[in-house]
């Protein structure tokens, strides 16, 4: 029997603590379709509240009904339910993204993780494109996102910003964020993200690490200073990885 083709066009959401982001994406380039449009995130950023904001978000564009929708979302999200939520409002435990968002705009929404999204538009079109076996996307920022991908499928939900090294949370003493609180040199803070590479490397055996977040702009900076056996690489997609991951995974019929 064969298979329908994936269409050709998705429309992808991204939602951070801050921005609420979204662009229609062509699924064959990874490429974004039209100019991304940025909403604020509501304060407090309560469920009902984020989920007005995407639906307004969606409504500014013309999305033809057969697109699919996928969204971004800055927690695991493990069969559609948050377990936990560290950058939006707590009372997001325990809620049905997919549902709640699907029923805010009027038709079926995918929801993913965010460090996911963004490791599988790596891997679809960016800076893993065409590798094969295990690949490791981290994204550096106020936390550390992990997206864990092996021959192009996804291990959804790896959280290994969170791995306990040397008695601490890593994203503690590694994110992005803390090199800014703290005042850190990039040799100092290369440092402590050896530690954390050298650890999920001797954990996972990856075949290439890729580097993503905002401070990979700067990845001359600090990735020529670590040392791992995997290659290690920066992002391509940058700040489209999310909204372009999101998008693909919907229409490949992520759950």
């Amino acid at each position: 029997m064969t298979q329908p083709a994936a269409p050709a066009l998705g429309f992808g959401i991204d939602i951070g603590g801050s921005g609420i982001k979204g662009a229609p994406v062509d699924l064959v380039t990874g490429e974004l379709a039209a100019e991304r449009v940025r909403i604020p995130t509501p304060n407090p950023s309560k469920p009902l509240a984020v989920a007005a904001t995407v639906a307004e978000l969606v409504s500014a564009f013309d999305v033809p009904a057969t697109t699919p929708i996928g969204l971004t979302f800055p927690a695991p999200i493990k069969h559609g339910v948050v377990p936990f939520i560290a950058n939006l409002h707590k009372s997001w435990k325990g809620v049905d993204v997919p549902a709640l968002m699907s029923e805010a705009v009027g038709r079926p929404v995918v929801g993913v993780n965010d460090a996911d999204a963004a490791g599988v538009a790596e891997v679809m079109f960016g800076a893993a494109k065409g590798v094969p076996g295990v690949v490791l996307v981290t994204t550096l920022g106020t936390g550390i996102g992990s997206a864990l991908i092996v021959d192009g499928t996804l291990v959804p939900n790896t959280e290994l910003g969170h791995l306990e090294i040397d008695g601490q949370d890593a994203e503690d003493r590694a994110a992005s964020s803390v090199k800014e609180n703290e005042g850190l040199s990039w040799e100092e803070w290369a440092g402590r993200l050896q530690r954390f590479y050298e650890t999920v490397e001797m954990l996972f055996s990856p075949d290439l690490i890729v580097v993503g977040g905002g401070v990979s702009k700067k990845h001359q900076k600090f990735l020529p200073l670590l040392r791992t056996t995997a290659p290690l690489v920066p992002a391509a997609l940058r700040n489209t990885a999310g909204i372009v991951g999101a998008a693909h995974l919907a229409a490949h019929g992520y759950r």
